[in-house]
């Protein structure tokens, strides 16, 4: 069994802060897909039940594009997205590792998610979200 830490994170203004229960050695994904790669965005999925958004709901905007299953929020201050409610698994969160404060991070693996052929990447996400991971 997996245990769990708190991190906290949030944007770069510090308006939208979060904390999100889990590993302390992070196991990311790096997607190749144009706007996570135009982002810089490095994947964690939770359960949504994992995720706490402690401030800053307020400033939050919304983007969607494309199916608009995944719900892209970010900060309308500074602009980064720190998470959001991804296509691959709409009932969880995704985190951005990079939005993380590091002093939890113990080590942080990336696995390239290859878009090219996103029907069986998904498949093979649709775990992480009901926590089973």
């Amino acid at each position: 069994m997996t245990s769990f830490i708190t991190h906290h994170g949030g944007c770069h203004c510090g308006r939208v802060r979060f904390e999100v229960d889990a590993p302390a050695r992070i196991r990311a994904l790096e997607c190749n897909c144009s706007i996570c790669r135009m982002t810089g965005f490095l994947h964690l999925i939770v359960p949504a039940a994992r995720f706490r958004l402690l401030q800053g709901a307020e400033v939050l905007s919304e983007y969607a594009f494309n199916t608009g299953i995944a719900r892209h929020r970010f900060c309308s201050v500074c602009g980064i997205k720190a998470f959001y409610v991804p296509r691959s698994n709409p009932d969880g969160i995704d985190i951005n590792v990079r939005c993380l404060d590091t002093v939890t991070i113990e080590h942080l693996h990336v696995d390239p998610f290859d878009d090219a052929d996103r029907e069986r990447g998904t498949a093979a996400l649709a775990h992480l979200s009901r926590g089973d991971a």
